[in-house]
């Protein structure tokens, strides 16, 4: 059994919110549990780049000259064979985050330059984002993960410097929207919606499901179970979930205080229709972020099929 994350808060955590920086960084950034964020990628990567081992790199990376600006990655690492691995949370909805994410990938790029002679040949560059919001672009689409990568003027594969010698594309953008995904536990039917489900449903999880009592998840509870942490650990927990728990409560205060002003607007309107297109308008923009239709309903009061109903 699982709640929606503005319920979870309600309730004590018997694993970590993969979602908050120390548990991110817990679960996929550390040597120890460095088989998570293998089996994690794999499988989001094509067949070709599926990896066996990682090193994990500086995630504070600085630019080529002392002129140029630095990029801090949450998670990054080089695979066995070259393959280079930026893993990106982001909690908040943030306008240009495509361009960071391309601007972030020109750092690994340029790493691969090595003093004397170079041929310029490159490895493969990834960058993976999982975003605890939707892009505005997509909000009327199913997808909920998108794969960027470059082609041709004739929407073919990319070409020369951009792919190996096999035609294997060598940068590639996976965008995660996590709030799109709404699988309940006899609805997952591949490993990458077990992943899925994890990330969005950890923290309100009371004991492993039956369904993910199996190979790398077990692994997985055992490192996201807080009573398995050291008191400095805790204490780091504590304290990212505090900063994660702050910018979701005033994420809902702000959501509150739009539908007041909508009230009051309808009430000065004198009608009621007024307080109702004031309750919808806000309902519109709850559901235009992401939000879950049951935490919608019940800062609205609406039903879920009203909202449902709502044109964005």
């Amino acid at each position: 059994m699982y709640q929606s994350s503005a319920m979870a808060f309600l309730l004590p955590d018997k694993y970590i919110d993969p979602l908050t920086d120390f548990g991110f960084k817990r679960l996929f950034g550390t040597e120890p549990h460095k088989a998570l964020l293998i089996d994690f990628l794999n499988t989001l990567l094509p067949e070709y780049h599926h990896i066996q081992d990682v090193t994990f790199k500086n995630p504070e990376t600085i630019g080529r000259t002392w002129a140029d600006r630095k990029a801090i990655f949450d998670i990054y690492c080089q695979s066995e064979t070259g393959e280079r691995f930026i893993v990106e949370i982001q909690k908040a909805k943030q306008q240009f985050f495509k361009d960071r994410s391309v601007y972030y990938s020109t750092f690994p790029i340029q790493e691969q330059a090595t003093k004397g002679t170079w041929d310029y040949e490159l490895t493969a560059v990834y960058t993976v984002g999982i975003l605890d919001f939707i892009f505005d672009e997509h909000k009327d689409e199913e997808t909920i993960i998108h794969t960027v990568e470059l082609k041709d003027q004739h929407c073919e594969d990319g070409f020369g410097p951009f792919q190996t010698q096999d035609k294997h594309d060598k940068l590639k953008f996976i965008y995660i929207e996590l709030p799109k995904f709404k699988k309940t536990l006899p609805e997952l039917t591949s490993h990458t919606d077990k992943w899925l489900f994890v990330l969005r449903h950890l923290a309100q999880l009371e004991t492993p499901p039956s369904d993910l009592r199996e190979g790398i998840f077990n692994q997985l509870f055992e490192v996201a179970e807080i009573a398995n942490f050291s008191d400095t650990e805790q204490a780091l927990y504590q304290e990212s979930l505090k900063v994660y728990r702050d910018n979701f409560n005033v994420t809902k205060t702000l959501i509150e205080e739009s539908l007041k002003v909508g009230i009051e607007q309808g009430i000065e309107q004198g009608i009621e229709q007024g307080i109702e297109q004031g309750i919808e308008q806000v309902a519109r923009q709850m559901k235009a972020t992401g939000m879950p239709v049951p935490d919608i309903a019940k800062f609205t009061g609406l039903s879920t099929e009203e909202i449902e109903a709502l044109k964005e």
